[in-house]
């Protein structure tokens, strides 16, 4: 299509659009008139004190029960905004694609630990060392009195004759 005709094109969708926004507003004024020539008779103000205040009194009945309609069409608003959320929250939920939170690192001891879990009731103490292997110190001297001095090893295996002897003690 050449750029006169898209132009050409344009313009007449852009006049075409004006016509019916003319007509939608036309159409809310009348439906306004409409509207307030049912619900907003004409009013007749009479010299009399009496019926004035009576017109008021009915002029208020009418404000409070179109303020309480009002009022509860603002509750079920915000219900059904909640319900909405929590909606989109099920959804969120149910599709798995959450943020995990960034974890902090926190310094805690066993029993600190224990106790977090199992409450401030139990008092339970435990003894990480308790359950440690006992270890005597005298047996790892003993296994390094058995071994000798390394330098004295090393001066008997050097050379042939400390080669001869290795084999022949592996034999």
């Amino acid at each position: 299509m050449s750029s006169s005709r898209k132009q050409n094109l344009k313009s007449l969708m852009l006049q075409i659009a004006k016509q019916e926004l003319q007509k939608e507003e036309e159409e809310r004024v009348a439906e306004k008139e409409i509207y307030m020539a049912e619900h907003c008779p004409e009013l007749s103000l009479s010299s009399s004190i009496q019926e004035l205040q009576d017109l008021c009194k009915q002029l208020n009945g009418k404000i409070e029960s179109i303020d309480e309609e009002r009022y509860d069409m603002e509750a079920k608003v915000k219900k059904n905004n909640k319900d909405i959320e929590d909606l989109k929250q099920k959804v969120f939920d149910l599709k798995g694609k959450f943020k995990k939170p960034v974890l902090r690192k926190v310094r805690m001891s066993a029993d600190a630990m224990l106790q977090a879990l199992l409450g401030s009731k139990h008092k339970v103490s435990m003894d990480l060392r308790a359950n440690l292997k006992q270890v005597k110190k005298e047996e790892k001297e003993a296994d390094l009195r058995d071994v000798g001095d390394w330098r004295k090893n090393i001066e008997d295996k050097a050379g042939m004759e400390g080669r001869k002897k290795m084999f022949e003690s592996e034999a």
